[in-house]
């Protein structure tokens, strides 16, 4: 198991870890033998001069037990209370376990918020950056206790995958309970294991549909979809199973996926993965050919409807005629000003509109 992708995982000076709640709980109560044998592992790897970031799962799964509740609660407002009381348990025996070698911790709680603004990411990365150079080793968890719907990451895979650019991290390892990628349901006839992604296009015909555990909220796809952005970001990934943390974090087992991308600027990340588009632009053919082929700014010609209630400086969706989606960007103007310019060209504006909707370098061809 020498590929290029395992070997950069096994060389990584900068490596961010994900744990799922499955892999550190057990009837709805944190297993302390599972979470040392983490810390043991990870342990190991900053004894041997390496930098570990750690975004673990599990708060929400810690606090069921202690609240009497019998399964992962659906609602959002016991969500968040299980949370509440779940986190202080993990991070208690997060700092416990690894303080068995002399290690220190910190706790850094995000919400999509916290990356979708800008201001935010950049303070959440200084934050990251200090903690290292500490000598810090960062717990990473969603804050659900104050999360709602509308900001949450969906799952940790997505959250470990925007960190690991965030600290440019050299590699990104998926720990769960399952050994790697099959074809289908690791336990149905003809399922096959993959060992090496080399392109996420050979993953077509996978089915990844099977749903987390019932104390997780991610899956297959979760773990895929965070695979996808770090692998196009320059960064391998493996997917292993926790229970063989000491091999995964070198590289010797489970799934392997090749890096296929370059590093991009952090802006352009963040704008690509961290964002929710606040409303969308509808492009000419015209103005699709400019934006994604020529990386030309949008000018107002260019643009034949608005949607959504936006202000300048936000995110929104360039989309096509047929609604699809082929660039982000940070518009320039209001929603309430955008109708009177439409189909215009950039002379025939009043002094104070001529200038782009979406200058190109505000912009991120999807």
């Amino acid at each position: 198991m020498s590929s290029p992708a395992r070997l950069a995982v096994a060389g990584a000076r900068r490596t961010v870890v994900k744990v799922g709640s499955s892999s550190l709980t057990s009837r709805g109560q944190l297993a302390p033998s599972r979470l040392d044998a983490l810390v043991d592992a990870l342990a190991v790897h900053v004894g041997a001069g390496r930098q570990v970031v750690l975004v673990s799962s599990g708060a929400i799964a810690a606090g069921i037990g202690p609240l009497g509740l019998r399964a992962r609660p659906r609602d959002l407002a016991t969500q968040q209370a299980a949370a509440s009381v779940g986190q202080l348990l993990l991070a208690e025996r997060y700092a416990a376990s690894f303080a068995r070698y002399g290690l220190r911790v910190g706790q850094v709680l995000l919400t999509a918020d916290d990356l979708h603004r800008r201001g935010h990411y950049r303070n959440a990365q200084r934050t990251l950056e200090r903690l290292l150079a500490l000598g810090v080793l960062p717990i990473v968890n969603e804050n659900d206790t104050v999360a709602t719907h509308e900001i949450r990451f969906g799952d940790n895979d997505r959250l470990a995958a925007l960190v690991a650019h965030l600290v440019q991290a050299d590699a990104l390892v998926l720990l769960s309970d399952v050994d790697g990628l099959y074809t289908g349901k690791p336990a149905s006839p003809g399922a096959r294991f993959i060992a090496e992604v080399d392109s996420m296009q050979d993953l077509a015909d996978v089915d990844v549909s099977r749903s987390g555990s019932h104390v997780g909220s991610g899956g297959m796809s979760t773990k895929i979809d965070a695979a996808a952005i770090a692998t196009s970001e320059g960064i391998p990934v493996v997917l292993a199973a926790a229970a063989v943390a000491p091999h995964a974090l070198v590289g010797g087992a489970g799934t392997a996926f090749a890096a296929c991308g370059d590093r991009s600027a952090s802006r352009l990340f963040w704008l690509r993965h961290a964002t929710t588009p606040r409303g969308r632009l509808v492009l000419d053919p015209g103005a699709v050919a400019a934006v994604v082929q020529r990386r030309m700014s949008l000018l107002p010609a260019g643009v034949t409807a608005v949607h959504g209630d936006f202000y300048s400086g936000e995110p929104v969706d360039l989309v096509d005629g047929a609604g699809f989606a082929v660039a982000r960007g940070l518009v320039g103007y209001d929603a309430a000003d955008l109708p009177q310019l439409l189909g215009r060209r950039t002379a025939d504006l009043p002094a104070e509109f001529r200038r782009e909707i979406v200058h190109r370098d505000d912009l991120v061809v999807l």
